[in-house]
This record gives C-alpha cells, sequence and structure tokens, in this order.
C-alpha cells in the first residue's frame, strides 16, 4: 500500500476538496496522511490555492520537489491557466489536474500511484477499477484532517466574474450539490463524532439559485434532520446574493446549532472601486447585511475582506473604504493588497497604485482594524461561554477553542479537541479571547 501525503492550502471550501481527493485515493487502494513529519511519503498530491497571487502554491511545489526529490507529485486545487502553462514549461515531471477531472477518471489517478507517470488521455488509462465501488466508497468514506470537523461542500464554482479573482477561470459556473446528499453526508459526519459541520464553497450564498432553493433553507433542513450536540459554520457569501433571502437567513440564524458568524466580504468601501472590481453589490448592501446581523443578535461575529491599491484607487477611495470598516466594526478582516492575476481583466487595468502607497494605505487600515478587533473582544471580558476545543496554540501548552460567535478563545493547558468545556472570558488580545476553564 503506497501513501499519499495530501496537502492542501487555502479556504474551507479547498481542504474539503482535499479531503474528498483523500478518499479517491484510499478507493485506488492508498493510505493517505494530511502531513509529513516523520517518514516520507510515496507520492504528494498538493491541493494548492492562488487567490492571492501563486507564490504560495510554487513554494510549496519547489520544496517539495527539493526535499523529496524523485517522488511523484500531483498538484491540483485552484489551479489557474497561466500557472498550468508555467509548470508545464518549468515541472514537467509534476502531474497537474483538478478534482472534476480526477473524479471521472480515477483509473487514470490509480495508473499514477502505481506508475508515478500521469496519462491525461481519459479513453486509454491502462487501469481500470474494475474490482472498487467507486461512488460507495467515496460517498461513504469519512477521512478528514481534523477529526470533530465535517466539511460539507455544498456548492463548486460562483455565480460572479470579479476583475480580480482568477476563481472563475478555475471553478466555472456555479453548481449546487442537492440538499439531500448534503444531509445524508452531514448525518455520517455526526455519527463518526463530528462537533462541527462547515458549509463550505466559492460562494456559499448563491447555493440552491440553480436548484430552486437557498442557504437558508439547506441549514434549516439539516437542522430538522440531523440530530446532535454540534454547530454549523456558513462560509464566506457574496452580499448581493444573500439581501434576496436575508430575512429568512436571520429567522435562520436564531437556532443555537449555527455559529453566531457570518463571512461578508466587502472588498472596498467605494462604490466606484466595487465596479471597477466588477463586484455587483454596493457599499449600503454590504453596511445594511451587516448592521441587520448585528442589530439581531447581541453577540456576532463580523468577518469582511478588503483589497487595497486597487487600480485607480484614490485618497478619498481609500479613506470610504477606511469608514465602513468604522462603520461595521468587524471583529476579523482579511486585509490584502492587489496582486493582478494573469488571465484577469484586472491585470490589464492601467492607473496602478505604486507600491509604497498600498503598503502605506495597508497599514494604516490594518492598524485601524487591530484597534477595532481588540475593543469588540474587550467587551466580552466577564462573560462566560460553552466552547468547543479546536486545536493546539501556536504557542507551546496552549489550546485554541470556538465560542459560539466562532471566535477563537486561548486557553492554557491542553485539551482534547472536539471537546465541549465552560469557560470564564478573562482577558483579550486582537485575534483572540483569553478564557478561564470554569
Amino acid at each position: 500500500m503506497k501513501t499519499v501525503a495530501v496537502l492542501s492550502q487555502g479556504c474551507a471550501a479547498n481542504f474539503g476538496e482535499g479531503e474528498q481527493i483523500a478518499r479517491l485515493l484510499i478507493a485506488c487502494g492508498a493510505e493517505v496522511v494530511f502531513e509529513n513529519k516523520e517518514a516520507s511519503p510515496d507520492a504528494f498530491c498538493l491541493n494548492v490555492c492562488t487567490v492571492k497571487g501563486d507564490s504560495t502554491a510554487l513554494a510549496l511545489l519547489r520544496k517539495t520537489l527539493a526535499d523529496f526529490p524523485g517522488t511523484p507529485v500531483l498538484m491540483t486545487g485552484c489551479v489557474p491557466p497561466a500557472l498550468k502553462k508555467q509548470l508545464a514549461s518549468e515541472f514537467p515531471c509534476v502531474a497537474v489536474s483538478d478534482l472534476d477531472f480526477i473524479k471521472r477518471s480515477p483509473g487514470i489517478l490509480q495508473n499514477w500511484l502505481e506508475t508515478g507517470l500521469w496519462n491525461v488521455t481519459l479513453n486509454s488509462s491502462p487501469l481500470q477499477l474494475s474490482s472498487v465501488n467507486f461512488e460507495r466508497d467515496f460517498a461513504e468514506g469519512t477521512k478528514r484532517e481534523t477529526g470533530h470537523v465535517g466539511i460539507l461542500n455544498i456548492s463548486d464554482g460562483c455565480l460572479d466574474a470579479c476583475t480580480f479573482c482568477s476563481t472563475h477561470l478555475v471553478k466555472g459556473r456555479h453548481k449546487s450539490a442537492s440538499p439531500e446528499a448534503i444531509v445524508e453526508e452531514a448525518k455520517k459526519y455526526i455519527a463518526d463524532g463530528c462537533k462541527e459541520l462547515w458549509l463550505s464553497g466559492q460562494d456559499t450564498s448563491c447555493y440552491g439559485f440553480d436548484i430552486g432553493t437557498n442557504l437558508a433553507k439547506l441549514a434549516q433542513k439539516i437542522i430538522a434532520n440531523v440530530k446532535g450536540d454540534y454547530k454549523m459554520r456558513l462560509g464566506m457569501g457574496n452580499p448581493r446574493h444573500l439581501e434576496t433571502y436575508l430575512d429568512e437567513m436571520l429567522e435562520t440564524f436564531q437556532d443555537e446549532h449555527i455559529y453566531k458568524f457570518i463571512h461578508l466580504p466587502v472588498q472596498s468601501g467605494s462604490d466606484r472601486i466595487l465596479k471597477l472590481m466588477g463586484r455587483r453589490h454596493s457599499v449600503e448592501t454590504y453596511t445594511k447585511i451587516a448592521k441587520a446581523f448585528v442589530r439581531r443578535f447581541d453577540y456576532f461575529t463580523l468577518s469582511t475582506d478588503l483589497i487595497v491599491g486597487f487600480p485607480g484607487e484614490t485618497d478619498d477611495d481609500f479613506k470610504q473604504t477606511l469608514n465602513v470598516l468604522e462603520e461595521t466594526r468587524p471583529t476579523i478582516c482579511n486585509i490584502t493588497r492587489f496582486v493582478p492575476r494573469p488571465g484577469t481583466v484586472a491585470a490589464n487595468l492601467k492607473d496602478t497604485v505604486p507600491g509604497d502607497i498600498q503598503h502605506d494605505r495597508s497599514a494604516e487600515l490594518a492598524a485601524r482594524f487591530q484597534q477595532i478587533a481588540l475593543e469588540n473582544n474587550s467587551s466580552r471580558i466577564g462573560e462566560f461561554e460553552r466552547i468547543l476545543i479546536d486545536k493546539p496554540g501556536k504557542r507551546a501548552g496552549t489550546t485554541i477553542a470556538r465560542d459560539k460567535a466562532y471566535r477563537p478563545v486561548a486557553l492554557q493547558g491542553e485539551f482534547t479537541p472536539g471537546t465541549w468545556l465552560n469557560a470564564k472570558i478573562a482577558n483579550a488580545e486582537t485575534f483572540a479571547l483569553i478564557g478561564e476553564i470554569v
């Protein structure tokens, strides 16, 4: 039996796809690990993310090839066309594919496992899985990176074409999984000991638009049919889609099974820049939704994304971004300096913002955000929370848990992931609450 290390990067949806790949490999007779700390594996599957550029993906590939020369490598995940060309030119020994292709042709995957070669012709794969009930084994597999977390990839692709983003070039048009299939997978995860369900996709807010439903209805269906002591985390969603069923979503969030957390990317506080970005929501739409959740729940975590230095961004546009940060006060904010992605419309836009100005604006935005986040977290000091142990902390002898609003709670000591405990919030930092077990 060959051992394959599946190493994933990026968003929850990508980690969910990494787990799907792991199950495909297991169906082909391989053993799968999600890290490489001790023994050298027989092969690597690098499930990469290129949302913020190709550098992180290429760094992982180069390190793998340098540390394990001659070991077969399959790169998959978010690999846009421009990167595929570069890989074919610089790394001809590396197999490159996407999950859909692999799922359609498991014989090719098994051929790669047995020979280290990648046959890219669908109709001539030399080995077939005649003895494996591929769909059954894939559906019933429970292999996952984090034992208490079940990642439900509810959709693939998106309904937008943002000018800065290459995701739609890789993932294509939005496709939703059936609610019935998602519910059945959720049941298996909870039966297998999961305490969290992550509903993930490139844009979960447009889930179901192609099959006559929506994300709120899906969450309600899971709650009604999947019994147990668990929490659901809903993945990133674009404002313009969520607005169409906002009242229904607010009602759904009343249920205790759902983390009081929402990831709602605004990207800019300037409507002019949003238009250049190809974002089809307004700043008003974003603030309306953000404030609706914060008003509805006495304790809530708002997460958003901001891009600094998009081509054409003026000082006034940047001030508007600072204003929307102040107005909506997110506790989590992913701040990114604009990076042109080959093949996207934004890569050809003129009036680029100089790097030093991007840096200064990013630093100013980050400093103000960190102050807001610290104030938000400090307001929780003295509160008592039921928390779910998540993972070991980065600091030795510490553990990270999650509270009902999915905020990280740092604890002294080591605790078992997937365990519910009660804690008092004794202090706060910018990126975490400090808890004491009671």
